[in-house]
């Protein structure tokens, strides 16, 4: 089943960035957690990623309207946070990490409720409840209490509550939590049938650096509340194409010499492995031609490109804001 998500607006506005973070700070007891955060944000899929104490959810919940920015304000769609509030609160869904179900309430009733919390007529809201338990899978179960629901269903029941509203942006933070693999696979497939849509842009928040990667274009990575990367992931992995994997037979002294003169970078990883990025005017040729020279057999060469994993972690090595 493919959902169809009703928007009040009939497409997305182009014009504006998905998230626009204009020097955004946000103190906690007079203590910062976020701190000048700037950056515009265009993807479908946003992955927002940093270790424990990152300022990941208190970004989400800022830009939610949870917390009020000390300094600075962000934009969604054009529409600022400060001022806007309410009319933001009906652009976007929300898929939080810790459960937050009504007790005994049965989950067609629950997801219904939490649509007419968005804004949605009663009748529409169950028509949409309908739609959004089948989508995610929970067609059959729907009447059950989400109390008697396993933790993969209830996190089946977050998503649709999320979505069910039609909204234009939608915060998922931590799906997969929890889930077994056969479990996660389809939460990530639904994830990336959403985005895939072109209906709703997603911001993906998870410890899981696979999850991100399978789903999201762009990246965000915090450290200590500040910013420290952010960059379209298939624009990183192509400046990344120079990058090569040796795995060599021979004295490499004199060999790694000569890759140091042509002004190409050499990084010895292992006993005989080595890792190269070639500068413009570099050809592979040249490589073979210097192990022949050097009497170094080149025995397996393949590109490389850096993977999420690399690219977070020289962000959280370096620390550099970005």
């Amino acid at each position: 089943m493919t959902l169809a998500v009703a928007t009040t607006d009939s497409h997305l506005n182009d014009s504006a960035g998905v998230i626009t973070l204009d020097n955004l700070s946000v103190n906690f007891g007079g203590r910062p957690i976020l701190k000048s955060l700037n950056g515009e944000l265009r993807g479908r899929a946003i992955g927002l990623l940093g270790p424990n104490g990152a300022g990941k959810t208190t970004l989400i919940h800022t830009l939610l309207g949870f917390h009020p920015p000390a300094s600075g304000t962000a934009r969604i769609f054009g529409s600022d946070i400060r001022s806007d509030a309410n009319q933001i609160k009906r652009l976007i869904g929300y898929m939080p990490e810790r459960d937050s179900f009504i007790t005994k309430m049965s989950c067609i009733h629950f997801v219904r409720f939490m649509a007419e919390l968005s804004g949605l007529p009663s009748a529409a809201a169950l028509e949409r409840a309908h739609e959004a338990l089948f989508f995610v899978g929970l067609g059959e179960a729907r009447y059950r209490n989400v109390d008697t629901f396993s933790l993969g269903m209830k996190q089946l029941a977050k998503l649709a509550q999320a979505i069910v509203h039609g909204p234009k942006l939608i915060f998922l933070d931590e799906p997969t939590n929890g889930l077994d693999p056969p479990a996660r696979q389809r939460m990530i497939k639904m994830i990336r049938e959403i985005r895939d849509s072109g209906q709703a842009n997603i911001v993906l928040s998870s410890h899981l650096l696979r999850d991100v990667e399978e789903c999201c274009e762009e990246i965000l990575i915090l450290k200590e509340g500040r910013l420290v990367t952010y960059c379209n992931l298939e624009e990183e992995r192509k400046a990344n194409k120079k990058f090569l994997m040796l795995e060599t037979r021979g004295d490499l002294h004199s060999f790694i010499e000569g890759v140091s003169r042509m002004g190409a970078e050499c990084a010895v990883t292992s006993d005989h492995r080595l890792r190269i990025i070639l500068q413009d005017g570099n050809e592979i040729r040249d490589l073979y031609r210097l192990a022949a020279d050097s009497q170094v057999q080149i025995r397996r060469l393949a590109f490389k490109r850096d993977s999420l994993e690399d690219i977070f972690l020289k962000a959280m090595e370096n620390g550099d804001v970005a």
